[in-house]
């Protein structure tokens, strides 16, 4: 009768030296490979002695034991007896570690079939499979950037060489990632043992990865082409596969109801909802960090960051996001500045980052995040320990390195029962060393995976350091005394041989298991020209022969006279190397160590313009308190402890507003993959390391309306910002700013000024414009009935969210105004008159460069005018441009700004 496996429960560590046993049967696992011949019934059982074991828990045992019975730890601890049927390997000075996870590979996505995966270089993978996304077979997403579907555990396959490269750096298992794509499927986490996929994939669907940006996408002239849209494609498919599963348990219930679409991806996605598994997200920058947060609280993720060592940027705001973050370790390499060209070319952001970012993990660390480590990003996997290494000595703590290596991943990726540290039940996935670790000259000697051991560095079967006497057959008196000098590493051996007081340095050392191989000069010692020597210890004796320069041979022995002593290591310890300088808030120049603190301040004696009913008053003074005008007038009192400062013969005036820019946005303003993206977010996208809020703020721009371009008929939402120096993406925007969204006409929508390629996207006339933004309003209002009729009734069919026609609905009930790009007077007519027939009013008019022709008709429908003041004469729209037309406009009774459309203009608005 056969058995299943038993594992024995796991017993925690009570105290060093105290023996912990395991129970005695452990039944090898079983195979559906069927025997080629005579079954093997070799015990698999190993005994690691004599070690000092160290563990992620804090717990160290300075001379123990480990025992390993068919790939799983059976028993550890201290003063423990190796069982009868184990090989016993003495670990003497050798340190054993978990095994470590290296957190994140690559593997690219696409088509089905079997692939050869392979990560030997940098630990990036490779895969060679047939198809891509948008050939995948199956039912799939509308979009080809969405395949959740695609699993690497079905095409992945062990490489050799890269696992070898791998195990060199203490690596015994690997997450192994998909890469192309918006959301690009699910990972596997792999060992790095020399097995088929049924042995080396522990598992499956692990975590689903997605980005937010565009990089990698299929198909560039599809939608998206901006980071905007990624990030918008990432929020509609999870809202999709929420509603997917809501359409099907409706269908079930009742099948007269429609017959929900099959869609593979939405299906695949359902394990990742409401939290139940990793969403892992990767982040090029510590922004990026904080919009994968943002994306996890909207849709109730699980959301792991793949990081940038950006996070020390935004420290304060990343850590309040709470994710997990498995940082690189390719930290950048030192500026060239050979030159004073070389030097000025080098910005200060640069050199800061330089400095700083390999204290990014120590930081992280010390502020309470989970983190762990991957290669990924590296030139060459070998590279992987050096950079943990070089982490380690710009700040993080050891302890805090070990857990990020073995028992962080372990729990991040549901595998703790198995991996991450050394006790009872768990994988035999060790690593040995000769030292500490983290320390530079310390080897890794050995990687074991479930159980079997791996050679990383091959040691010698014998030590031969020391000094031996020889007694050589020939060419030797009685009165010589000749030793031999043996001193190095015990498998690379320096040394010299004297005879009497002559000494010869050796020429050449070699040692293979317990062969000894030396050669060198002998001129010094009265043997002339070159001598080789070979011998093998047997016992305490080397027994060996030698050639003399003439070709004469004979033969030698040695005996050991004095035993190795390791010179005292005389060298100070490396202090830990913190960076002297502070963060700077944007890092940039200019950038703030801190935000200056709000003063109560007294600006008196000026004459203030107040753009209130008050008019202009002369010699006025303007009392701010707690960041607020708390009074204008002629006899304002200083309170007590104001600053007050004396602004005679100066003007003052309220900040500028930009009604139109498109400063501080980060990853592009347009989405123009489709016609109407009214689903995509500015604001999700705002960059406050931007220069350009410095510049604009010394023009006296204290606030902007930041619009979508103007690629699209219906483009994405705008945001209304304050130029406040430092803060976080967040802490710009505008509180309480009414919603827009960027409307457009003419050329740029229809696409005559793109070139020959942009000829198919409907629409392509400004006929086209207007029908199809009267069929979108349409569209909007047909969907809010539906969602109206079911929140009355919760029955039948749910509707589908959409989050571009949730915005079209916003506009259509008020509460978010459209800003439309316009310059002709006749398309200006259309949009309000499609607008006026769906109740709808448009807020301004951008550029609207001939408004004054129809100022009369844009005052009737309460419509603003945002011109140029000088700008025109640069494509064939804006022919009719005259300087007049804000003033004209303005005396029609229309609402007029002026904006920039400019960073270079809105630094100078003051002047348009």
């Amino acid at each position: 009768m056969k058995y299943p496996r038993r594992r024995s429960h796991t017993v925690p560590y009570l105290a060093v030296g105290i023996l912990v046993a395991a129970c005695s049967i452990v039944w090898a696992v079983e195979s559906t490979v069927p025997p080629s011949g005579i079954r093997e019934n070799n015990p698999n059982v190993h005994a690691l002695t004599n070690a000092r074991i160290v563990n992620p828990t804090g717990t160290v045992i300075e001379k123990g034991t480990i025992v390993i019975r068919d790939g799983i730890i059976t028993a550890v601890g201290a003063g423990l007896a190796a069982p009868a049927d184990a090989r016993v390997w003495d670990l003497a000075g050798k340190t054993v570690y978990p095994g470590f996870i290296d957190a994140y590979t690559e593997v690219p996505s696409g088509g089905e079939g079997r692939g050869r995966a392979t990560g030997g270089g940098g630990g990036a993978a490779r895969t060679e499979t047939a198809g891509t996304p948008a050939s995948k077979p199956g039912a799939n997403y509308w979009n080809p950037n969405v395949t959740p579907q695609t699993r690497v555990d079905a095409v992945y396959q062990p490489d050799k060489d890269a696992n070898k490269n791998f195990r060199s750096q203490g690596v015994t298992a690997r997450l192994v990632a998909p890469t192309q794509g918006v959301i690009r499927g699910t990972s596997a986490l792999v060992t790095t043992g020399d097995g088929e996929p049924n042995q080396t994939i522990l598992r499956d669907k692990v975590a689903l990865h997605a980005t937010l940006t565009n990089r990698g996408v299929w198909n560039e002239d599809g939608y998206p082409n901006s980071s905007m849209g990624a990030m918008t494609l990432v929020r509609q498919a999870f809202y999709d596969a929420g509603w997917y599963r809501q359409a099907w348990d409706a269908y079930s219930r009742d099948k007269t109801l429609p017959r929900p679409e099959r869609n593979d991806a939405l299906e695949a996605m359902q394990g990742f909802l409401a939290g139940k598994a990793p969403v892992f997200i990767e982040a090029s920058n510590e922004l990026y960090s904080l919009r994968a947060d943002k994306v996890a609280r909207e849709l109730g993720l699980n959301v792991i960051v793949r990081g940038s060592n950006e996070e020390y940027q935004r420290l304060d705001l990343v850590i309040a996001t709470g994710r997990p973050i498995v940082l690189p370790v390719n930290f950048p390499k030192a500026p060239a500045v050979k030159t004073p060209e070389d030097a000025l070319a080098v910005s200060f952001e640069t050199l800061m980052h330089w400095d700083i970012a390999p204290e990014n993990a120590g930081r992280l660390a010390k502020a309470g995040a989970k983190i762990a480590f991957t290669s990924n990003g590296l030139k060459e996997t070998k590279e992987f320990l050096g950079g943990v290494r070089k982490a380690v000595s710009r700040g993080l703590d050891k302890s805090a390195a070990l857990r990020a290596l073995t028992l962080t991943p372990a729990e991040l990726y549901g595998v703790a029962d198995r991996l991450g540290s050394i006790e009872i039940g768990k994988a035999g996935n060790l690593v040995i060393a000769d030292g500490d670790i983290f320390e530079e000259k310390t080897n890794v000697i050995e990687a074991w995976v479930d159980g079997r051991r791996y050679e990383v560095k091959s040691e010698p079967l014998a030590d031969l350091r020391g000094e031996w006497k020889l007694n050589l057959s020939t060419g030797q008196s009685a009165a010589d005394t000749v030793t031999l000098k043996l001193k190095g590493e015990p498998s690379k051996l320096t040394g010299n041989i004297k005879k009497n007081s002559q000494e010869a340095k050796l020429t050449e050392s070699s040692m293979n298991d317990a062969r000894l191989g030396v050669s060198f000069k002998g001129d010094s010692l009265g043997w002339k020209g070159a001598v080789r020597m070979s011998a093998t210890k047997s016992g305490d004796v080397l027994v060996g022969d030698g050639v003399w320069a003439d070709g004469k041979t004979f033969i030698w022995t040695g005996t050991l006279a004095k035993g190795f002593t390791p010179e005292a290591d005389t060298s100070k310890p490396k202090p830990i190397q913190m960076s002297t300088y502070p963060v700077m808030y944007p890092m940039i120049a200019y950038g703030n160590k801190s935000q200056p603190a709000q003063e109560t301040v007294l600006l008196k004696n000026a004459t203030v313009w107040t753009s209130g009913p008050q008019g202009k008053l002369e010699n006025a003074s303007i009392l701010i308190q707690n960041g607020k005008i708390a009074a204008v007038g002629k006899d304002v009192a200083a309170p007590a402890g104001a600053a007050v400062i004396d602004a005679r013969g100066k003007h003052i005036a309220p900040g500028i507003i930009d009604c139109h820019s498109h400063s501080a946005t980060d990853g592009g303003i347009n989405e123009s993959g489709h016609t109407i993206t009214a689903e995509v977010r500015i604001g999700d996208f705002i960059d406050p390391n931007d220069e350009i809020i410095y510049r604009q703020l010394a023009g006296g721009v204290t606030a902007a309306n930041i619009l979508h371009g103007s690629a699209n008929t219906i483009g994405g939402q705008n945001q209304v910002i304050k130029m406040r120096w430092g803060v976080g993406p967040d802490e710009l925007k505008f509180e309480g700013a009414p919603q827009g969204i960027k409307f457009a006409l003419g050329e740029n929508v229809k696409q005559s000024n793109w070139g020959d390629r942009f000829t198919t996207r409907y629409p392509q006339s400004r006929m086209g414009v207007e029908q199809i933004v009267r069929d979108e309003f349409t569209a909007a209002r047909r969907y809010k009935e539906r969602w109206d009729d079911w929140q009355k009734s919760k029955k039948g069919m749910p509707p589908r969210r959409d989050l571009e026609l949730d915005a079209i609905v916003e506009i259509l009930n008020g509460t978010r105004y459209i800003h439309c790009h316009s310059y002709r007077q006749d398309e200006i007519l259309a949009l309000m008159r499609t607008c006026e027939d769906f109740g709808v009013k448009i807020q301004t008019f951008q550029h609207i460069l001939e408004g004054y022709k129809v100022a009369d008709v844009m005052a009737k429908h309460g419509v603003g005018g945002s011109s140029f003041s000088d700008w025109w004469a640069y494509k064939m729209e804006v022919v009719d441009a005259i300087p007049y037309n804000g003033a004209l406009m303005h005396n029609a009774g229309v609402v007029v700004s002026f904006n920039s459309d400019s960073n270079e203009m809105a630094r100078r608005l003051n002047t348009e």
